[in-house]
């Protein structure tokens, strides 16, 4: 019984790794991708005429 517990917690921290990686990687590339549009904007901010 309590291998069966041992595993279940072993997997699950294992999931909880790979999930926190994966939500680290979508949250640092969406933070640069958000720079770099912003960049653009205010560099293309002249050329705009109201």
């Amino acid at each position: 019984m309590e291998e069966k517990v041992f595993k279940t917690m072993g997997s699950t921290g294992v999931w909880n790794l790979v999930l926190g990686v994966v939500v680290l990687v979508t949250g640092i590339a969406s933070g640069v991708l958000l720079i770099v549009n912003g960049a653009r904007l205010l560099a293309g901010k002249s050329k705009i005429i109201f």
